[in-house]
């Protein structure tokens, strides 16, 4: 992490009021002053409600040793970086940092799955190499500048999760991050609100490995034909993963082993080797994660065992949970959040639980025109592969329409989250396997609380 004295040489000519120097680094860099610690780092941002400002007291309070802001009042006895305008200057302190550093940089782009496929490259690489990777979801405008200012001199690797909600985001995003390797995990009805159609969609994450310099790596989704297509747009190699097989790196022969991960055979095609692989993710759809990762490992000079060793390691950090109800039945909580691609996943992993298999779906949220389709199209895809579907919210109408029409003779509505409760509380099963996944904004999570053993 950076110091004082770093800050100070990379926004010298940026600063209005220059504080002095430590060569301290600081303990982390937040936007909130409730998540403020000692030796913290607080950058006062102005939004469309609130202005940081208004918080620099608290965050110093709490022990941050530092503050990025705009004005000095109030700041009396403490660390300051007074700038035109703060954002502009943590973004351009990243940037500038990114460029001091001699790490090879991973960004990893794409519709869904980018966070457990940063997670997994960051372990693999972790293993061999000093690596760093983005702190959570830090991927946006704020978060990946914050992402790059915690890359160490000594560090070999960093993986960077990249996740813009513009092109004009999009393109900020690339030309800091400089990647060297660029993954993209696919392009899905995602976000649509704000990119506008599929296309854009696949024209804005097409801009990483458009960004790759002539050296670099674009590793990319074989098995989507929106992300295959992006190879036309790089001058840097290209390595594609998935199931196909034309694929460079591939997976064949998947067996789901429930909540125990699963098993696979990775072919490298290019070097025409293969082996069988075990890894603790759970669901058949993150052998494509694995595959990410093996890619990175690859370039970094692993080779086929040393990635297996690693990938058996790997610690799950999907959001996805394993919870017990009240009365013994086993509930997925995959509550957090939601899209087409994520929902068909999920349903993949409960047809291999044993029934009665249950789906509690929710609404999706910002699918744009793509809203009603989309819905209608995860009602078929659960048709078959759940035993009884519980819909929640105006949206997903369309979803238990959709089911009925495919021939699920147990689809049922309802319009709140509580309703689903009520009814789960009286008709579950000690036997029953129970998946409840949504957009965050549907609070589903509330049902899981609900029925899960105390």
């Amino acid at each position: 992490m950076i110091s004082s004295r770093d800050f100070v040489q990379l926004l010298g000519d940026l600063l209005v009021y220059q504080p002095g120097e430590s060569a301290e680094p600081f303990s982390e860099i937040v936007v909130d002053s409730r998540e403020a610690q000692p030796g913290s780092l607080f950058v006062a941002l102005r939004g469309e409600t609130l202005d940081g400002h208004q918080f620099v007291d608290d965050a110093l309070r709490r022990g941050a040793s530092a503050a990025l802001v705009s004005e000095a009042s109030g700041l009396r006895g403490s660390s300051m970086f007074v700038v035109e305008d703060p954002l502009v200057a943590l973004q351009e302190a990243g940037c500038r940092w990114r460029n001091r550093m001699t790490a090879q940089i991973v960004g990893i782009t794409g519709s869904v799955g980018k966070t457990t496929v940063r997670e997994a490259t960051y372990q693999l690489l972790s293993s061999k190499f000093r690596t760093h990777q983005s702190p959570r979801n830090f991927n946006g405008y704020i978060g990946l500048p914050i992402a790059l200012l915690g890359i160490d001199p000594t560090d070999e690797w960093a993986v960077i999760e990249i996740g813009p909600y513009s092109q004009e985001e999009m393109e900020l995003l690339v030309s800091s991050a400089r990647a060297d390797v660029g993954i993209v995990t696919n392009v899905g009805p995602t976000h649509l609100e704000r990119f506008g159609t599929i296309a854009d969609t696949e024209r804005i994450k097409g801009l990483l490995p458009e960004s790759l310099p002539d050296s670099g790596l674009a590793i990319l989704n074989g098995d989507d034909p929106r992300v295959r297509r992006m190879a036309d747009r790089t001058s840097a190699d290209v390595f594609t993963f998935g199931f196909g097989p034309r694929c460079d790196i591939r997976a064949s022969d998947v067996v789901a082993n429930g909540f125990d991960g699963i098993t696979f055979n990775l072919h490298n095609a290019r070097a025409n080797d293969l082996i069988r692989i075990n890894i603790p993710l759970v669901g058949t759809h993150q052998a494509m994660t694995a595959l990410a990762a093996s890619s990175v490992g690859l370039r970094a000079g692993l080779d086929l065992r040393e990635i297996a060793d690693s990938l058996a390691h790997l610690n799950p950090g999907s959001r996805l949970a394993r919870r017990t109800a009240w009365n013994g039945a086993t509930i997925i909580d995959d509550s957090y959040n939601a899209a087409p691609l994520s929902m068909q996943a999920a349903l993949d992993l409960l047809t291999s639980c044993q029934p009665r298999r249950i789906a509690l779906l929710g609404d999706m949220f910002e699918l744009g025109t793509e809203e009603q389709s989309a819905h209608r199209g995860l009602g078929a895809y659960a048709a078959d592969r759940c035993d009884w579907l519980i819909a929640v919210g105006e949206r997903s109408r369309d979803v238990v329409d959709a089911a009925r029409e495919a021939g699920h003779a147990q689809a049922c509505w309802v319009a709140e989250a509580d309703q689903a409760t009520d009814i789960l509380r009286h008709s579950l099963e000690p036997a029953d396997t129970l998946l409840v996944k949504a957009s965050h904004a549907m609070h589903l999570e509330t049902v899981v609380e609900s029925l899960a053993a105390s």
